[in-house]
């Protein structure tokens, strides 16, 4: 199962990182959560800051493309496998960063990918 940190992670169930937390859980897939505020989703503990993580394989981002840049050599210093842009995070730039780092950029949506079996 691919090991995926959620970026932008919340303990409010109406946003989409954390029905995203769930599924993947749900799918079997260990989570680990980065946000702006402390919490638990999932049973796991939401962290702030940019703590270290090993055996990245996939971010999967929701923080839109403004608040993007203060990640950027966070990600790129977990060196996953790929980073899943869902809709409306897409950066062109950071695409390019990734690409250069040799980690695979992908505009997809973690929760389409889970519900037809692509993740």
């Amino acid at each position: 199962m691919k090991k995926t940190l959620i970026l932008g992670a919340s303990t409010n169930p109406e946003r989409y990182a954390f029905l995203a937390a769930h599924r993947l859980s749900n799918h079997g897939h260990p989570i680990e959560l980065v946000g702006l505020k402390e919490g638990t989703v999932a049973g796991k503990q939401i962290h702030t800051g940019k703590p270290a993580f090993d055996d990245i394989d996939t971010v999967t981002l929701y923080v839109g493309p403004r608040n993007q840049p203060e990640w950027y050599d966070y990600i790129v210093s977990l060196q996953p496998k790929r980073v899943i842009f869902n809709p409306g995070t897409e950066n062109d730039e950071f695409v390019a960063l990734l690409t250069q780092n040799g980690i695979e950029a992908q505009e997809a949506c973690t929760l389409v990918l889970l519900s037809i079996d692509a993740y």
